[in-house]
């Protein structure tokens, strides 16, 4: 608590943040615990982040260290720092992930509690209530039938942000409108001349800092950005098996299972991946996902990016693909190709007048 006597979490934007961040809004709240973020990523949260650890830790981890940081700095003194294990059984996260309160602990050397309850659901008695009970303790809160009940509350806002952007609504506003307790289902009337799905982690995609804002930089070409939020759990565990893969990874449905919906989907005209240097598990999967896109005659662009990442370059390779995407559409109505999308002409001013 602080000096006013409020009940108050840190939570770091990074990392579980960009999925989870619906359902502990709900639940923190219903709880009347108040919840603080850390500010969006800049330079100096991942320097600062990198700083502490050695040179080959993924980005994504030196990112949230960067996040911790930056928390301290506004005074609050209990951070949630999962040890997410298994999301199911023998379906594992990466060690980063899973070591993830040891590694805080050894590396920010400054007087704080780590609220480190762990998720193991290849464990008995590790399941989601055991793990709510567990950050709830450190709150003095160990009544059951009271944590059930902020975790409905978590549940349903964690509903209607999946709700919404499974509608194609934008990730920020399905956020904001979730945690104000809004639900709107949005109409997609423009029509976009080139579709792309965008293979990556929500904290990858959804970090602008990290991922360079690529959804906006796609927007402004023109290009209709897909994602893993707009499908189903039953969608990207078809997309796994049409891969010829099994589940292994925690997150290797918004990665295998997204790729392997996306590159059958008809509407998509190339896959964009979007990693982090450093990333074993990723680095796996891309490989994967790279062998396959061959056999679906689905161009595939792999961006990789860490703490160095020049945007220009960035952008270099992107608008190559792009163009590349615009071309082969132009051609394919040319030679009546894709006579399902035959009766308009795409805009192409975006690729006639950049360089």
């Amino acid at each position: 608590m602080n000096k006013n006597n409020e009940m108050l979490i840190g939570i770091p934007r990074a990392l579980s943040f960009y999925h989870d961040y619906p359902f502990y809004f709900g639940f923190f709240t219903d709880l009347g615990i108040k919840i603080v973020l850390s500010d969006v990523t800049t330079k100096h949260t991942m320097s600062s982040g990198s700083a502490l650890v050695v040179t080959e830790t993924c980005l994504p981890v030196k990112v949230y260290i960067g996040h911790v940081l930056n928390l301290l700095d506004k005074g609050v003194d209990k951070i949630l720092v999962p040890s997410i294990q298994s999301i199911a059984h023998k379906i594992y996260n990466c060690s980063k992930i899973r070591g993830l309160p040891d590694l805080v602990r050894n590396v920010v050397k400054k007087d704080f509690t780590i609220i480190e309850a762990t998720l193991d659901k290849s464990e008995k008695n590790q399941g989601v209530y055991e793990y709510l009970g567990e950050i709830a303790a450190y709150f003095g809160i160990k009544d059951d039938k009271r944590i059930k009940k902020a975790s409905k509350a978590g549940w349903r806002t964690f509903n209607n942000f999946h709700i919404m952007s499974k509608s194609g609504m934008s990730y920020e506003k399905a956020m904001n409108d979730s945690i104000q307790g809004k639900v709107f289902i949005e109409n997609q009337t423009r029509e976009y001349p080139i579709s792309v799905a965008l293979i990556s982690h929500g904290y990858n995609i959804y970090d602008e800092r990290a991922s360079m804002k690529i959804i906006e930089k796609l927007e402004k070409m023109d290009v209709r950005t897909y994602t893993s939020l707009q499908l189903s759990r039953e969608q990207m565990e078809d997309g796994i098996k049409s891969l010829g893969q099994e589940l292994y990874w925690a997150n290797e449905y918004e990665m295998t299972g997204a790729a392997g919906h996306y590159l059958k989907d008809a509407k998509i005209d190339g896959v964009i991946t979007l990693t982090a240097f450093g990333c074993g598990p990723d680095s796996l999967m891309i490989e994967r996902i790279t062998r396959r896109a061959r056999r679906f005659n689905k161009p595939l662009l792999n961006l990789t990016v860490d703490e160095q990442t020049g945007e220009a370059g960035f952008i270099t390779r992107l608008e190559a693909f792009v163009d590349m995407l615009y071309r082969k559409k132009r051609a394919g109505i040319i030679n009546m190709d894709f006579k399902s999308q035959s009766e308009y002409i795409p805009n192409t001013n975006f690729i006639e007048t950049s360089n």
